[in-house]
């Protein structure tokens, strides 16, 4: 299956999300990535309400912490609305902290990956979500 696949990067750090970009782009062409700053940008983007278009299916890589809304609370505004309570999450971030990963994997995120575990190897990262995408039927 060689469907597009569209990747939503919700994160602060302007160099995390264009080394995903780089990454993915490596891959193979079936992958488009939408960047938003924080997690209201993310929600924006995702009920249609940005300039920034992202259509199903998609897969989400989200950050924790971050500026005006963090990653729990978009977790949190995600999964209680009921047009975007199937999204695939993927949680990236600096935060090793139990809990964190505790609280994210109760708010149904598909996985939850230290970004500096995958920072010197994107490639991992990459290879994960390429097979993902062609193993799994994402939500429409």
């Amino acid at each position: 299956m060689t469907e597009i696949v569209n990747i939503l990067v919700v994160d602060d750090d302007d160099v995390a999300a264009e080394t995903v970009r780089r990454s993915l782009s490596k891959v193979g062409g079936h992958f488009h990535v939408v960047e938003a700053g924080d997690g209201q940008e993310g929600l924006d983007i995702l009920r249609g309400r940005s300039d920034k278009r992202l259509h199903r299916p998609y897969i989400t890589l989200l950050d924790l912490n971050m500026p005006r809304m963090n990653g729990f609370e978009f977790l949190e505004a995600v999964r209680g609305d009921p047009t975007l309570a199937s999204s695939v999450i993927f949680v990236l971030s600096t935060s090793d902290s139990d809990a964190d990963r505790t609280r994210a994997y109760k708010d149904q995120v598909a996985g939850y990956m230290l970004k500096s575990a995958i920072g010197p190897q994107m490639v991992r990262l990459t290879a994960l979500l390429h097979d993902y995408a062609q193993s799994v039927r994402l939500p429409l």
